[in-house]
């Protein structure tokens, strides 16, 4: 018998443990989904201070201990907790660091204003999620991005991980959601997105902007496969997208209860 396919999901939300917009549910429904159709699932996601660890009976795994993410210079501990999804047989990791997640609130404080170290979350997040991926030591076929949050990922496996065993043949997905912010991410985003001598800054030139536009623009770009993953999505980016050739895009599905059309986006690209 062959060995399962494997299907990486790293997003920023995921019912029941964050529930950001509509795609929380659509995201449960395809890892449990593309669990039960025989991949092999893992799902990664950002350990929030909103998240509830007794109730959703999260726990640290304490094998995966030891990595530090840098950023700009500066060590970051990353710490990995872990649950199973509830329903499912399959585990979500949850990656942590007291100076990043430890908050109330998500992407803005109490009085509303957008938190300066955003940027630096996101960085953390994908860095910490690919370092994360290289631990396990579990090669993805499928990594399906979703959120502003995970748009540097697509860019930095074609560049800074391409070398990288584990990721030699993973194609990736990029969901483009509505946009989540108005504000900029600031001038040091790109500094601190950049990893020594294996990122080129023509690879971050769509990043420059700072604008959730242009961060899911670069997303999109450095994807093997775009899904619509919501009604109020940039159309500017997604008029851009069907004039892409060899690029796979899976239009908006409202009624898709089912998720079909997701499994047979995976299937699409398994099979390239």
């Amino acid at each position: 018998m062959p060995p399962k396919k494997r299907i990486l999901f790293i997003t920023q939300q995921m019912a029941p443990y964050l529930e950001l917009s509509e795609y929380a549910g659509i995201a449960n429904k395809l890892a449990v989904r593309s669990n039960e159709t025989g991949l092999e699932v893992r799902v990664i996601m950002p350990k929030f201070g909103t998240i509830n660890e007794r109730r959703h009976r999260l726990h640290e795994v304490v094998r995966l201990s030891g990595i530090n993410i840098i950023i700009d210079n500066d060590d970051y501990p990353l710490i990995i907790k872990v649950a199973s999804l509830p329903t499912a047989r399959l585990q979500v990791y949850f990656l942590d660091n007291e100076d990043y997640f430890r908050r109330k609130t998500v992407f803005y404080d109490e009085a509303g204003t957008f938190y300066e170290d955003n940027p630096n979350r996101a960085v953390f997040f994908c860095k910490g999620a690919l370092e994360t991926v290289k631990k396990f030591g579990w090669p993805p076929d499928i990594i399906h991005c979703s959120g502003w949050m995970t748009a540097l990922v697509p860019m930095y496996l074609k560049t800074a991980y391409k070398k990288e065993p584990v990721f030699a043949n993973s194609k990736v997905i990029f969901s483009l959601e509505p946009p989540v912010f108005k504000e900029k991410l600031g001038d040091q985003f790109l500094k601190k997105a950049m990893i020594s001598n294996l990122i080129r800054e023509k690879d971050m030139e769509l990043f420059k902007e700072g604008t959730n536009a242009s961060v899911n623009r670069a997303g999109v770009k450095f994807a093997d496969a775009v899904a619509i993953a919501g009604e109020k999505v940039d159309h500017k980016l997604v008029e851009e997208l069907k004039k892409e050739k060899g690029k796979l895009v899976l239009p908006y599905q409202k009624n898709n209860e089912d998720v079909s059309d997701y499994l047979h986006l995976y299937q699409q690209l398994l099979g390239k």
